[in-house]
């Protein structure tokens, strides 16, 4: 008797490169769609990883765990974020994702979209949700800080700081040194961000 040598991929593997027949046949047999692989990923994290947006959509149809966080604390909604997948972060907040979910490093989503300059998920994340702007990170930095701090200070940022000003950001929060985020602008040399943020009373 003959053995077919050719295995059939793993979940993971089926997730990851978006073979969507695979995963509706391991749906189909009952198999537990938040199941980790070594890394702590499951197959809807491992698909968001790699932008298979079909394979995505079918997990969350079949009841996967959008919140699930990896080993370095990811989940489908903090890729998003972290990456600037305007898509990702799209679905995800369709399917109801947990936006008090953090970081490695005590973030929120919307902290990290601050900070590398992704004005449209920002845009979309203070738009469609209630995120909390003024959440402090393990280094006691908010989002504001962190869009001061660690991009250019640029239009985008400009306008990222902008927005988060208009949507609650408080710009007499400190870091954990006392400093304000006009002050951290100003010895930046970002004077464009320093005036933005003295007129909204920091």
């Amino acid at each position: 008797m003959t053995t077919n040598t050719l295995s059939r991929p793993s979940m993971f593997e089926a997730a990851s490169e978006g073979l969507l027949e695979v995963l509706r046949e391991f749906i189909s047999s009952g198999a537990d769609l938040d199941a980790t692989d070594s890394r702590g990923r499951t197959p809807i994290t491992l698909a968001a990883a790699s932008g298979h947006y079909d394979a995505v959509a079918l997990l969350v149809e079949h009841g996967a765990d959008i919140d699930k966080q990896d080993q370095v604390q990811l989940n489908p909604f903090l890729i998003g974020c972290t990456t600037g997948d305007l898509t990702l972060v799209q679905m995800m907040l369709d399917a109801g994702t947990d936006l008090t979910r953090l970081t490695r490093f005590g973030g929120n989503g919307i902290m990290p979209a601050s900070e590398k300059g992704y004005l449209e998920i920002v845009e979309e994340l203070l738009g469609r949700t209630e995120i909390n702007v003024n959440h402090t990170n393990w280094v006691g930095w908010t989002a504001l800080i962190e869009a001061v701090l660690l991009n250019d200070g640029g239009p985008r940022q400009q306008r990222i700081v902008q927005l988060l000003l208009e949507h609650g950001a408080d710009p007499r929060m400190t870091d954990k040194y006392g400093v304000t985020p006009r002050e951290l602008a100003a010895r930046a040399g970002y004077a464009e961000l320093a005036r933005i943020i003295e007129a909204a009373g920091g």
